[in-house]
């Protein structure tokens, strides 16, 4: 349980974000869940009976001015926060021969930077307290097997470097683990094509499809007291279908 525990969601208003920020508060935890979807935000207040603790706060991640201001709030309105669940991504789902560079810019910018900026100002705040925390990263299981979308599947390779790196940097007041899900039964999937989501299946030695609610149980357990002894790892939700 998370009965103690406060915790800032990005990507909260839906799929797997949303699937994180309602396990969490069935858990007994509060939520800080950021999203730039506001309606996606308000749906999420009136879907839940637990309001109560949750708090909702509209925001692009990738925009530092944005999250620097958040933080500011978090420090005078939820200072006992203790929690980071790095979630907010895009998936356009193009072959890297057909990308912009301003959509190139655009996936970078919230799928990576966006985790560093939150990462950033989340850990400067629990460390320089010397307090303890724990970061969550969603990456892919494409950052390891590569992606359709190179774009997409770099920034989740970035991920799992930045995981890393965060624990070694926030360690010991932060653990930071993150979690490479395979195909997701969300919106996200429509725009995967067809020869690879084929290619994942065919591979998976689960016959049974990962949920949104999936990754929340492991998100909430490596956020819980019950992960106190694992940080900078990498926890692969993906059927089997990988073996490493």
């Amino acid at each position: 349980m998370l009965t103690s525990n406060k915790l800032i969601v990005t990507g909260a208003g839906s799929g797997i974000g949303k699937a994180i920020v309602n396990q969490c508060l069935h858990e007994g935890a509060s939520v800080i869940a950021c999203d730039v979807n506001e309606q996606y935000l308000n749906e999420l207040k009136q879907s839940t009976d637990k309001r109560d603790s949750l708090y909702t706060y509209q925001i692009d991640v990738s925009d530092y001015e944005r999250v620097s201001v958040f933080f500011n709030y978090v420090e005078k309105e939820h200072s006992d926060v203790d929690g980071l669940v790095n979630n907010a991504g895009i998936y356009l789902g193009k072959p890297i021969l057909d990308y912009e560079i301003e959509e190139i810019n655009k996936v970078i910018d919230i799928n990576v930077k966006g985790y560093i900026y939150f990462s950033q100002m989340f850990g400067k705040k629990i460390t320089e307290s010397q307090s303890s925390g724990a970061i969550v990263n969603i990456s892919s299981v494409s950052a390891m097997e590569g992606s359709s979308d190179a774009i997409y599947g770099l920034t989740k390779a970035a991920i799992l470097g930045l995981t890393k790196s965060c624990a070694m940097n926030f360690s010991p007041y932060v653990r930071v683990n993150a979690v490479a899900p395979t195909m997701v039964s969300t919106s996200m999937m429509d725009t995967i094509p067809n020869w690879r989501k084929e290619e994942y299946v065919k591979h998976q030695l689960i016959d049974t499809p990962v949920m949104p609610k999936d990754i929340a149980h492991t998100v909430t357990f490596l956020i819980s007291d019950k992960a106190s002894h694992y940080t900078g790892a990498t926890f692969d939700i993906n059927n089997g279908g990988y073996l490493r």
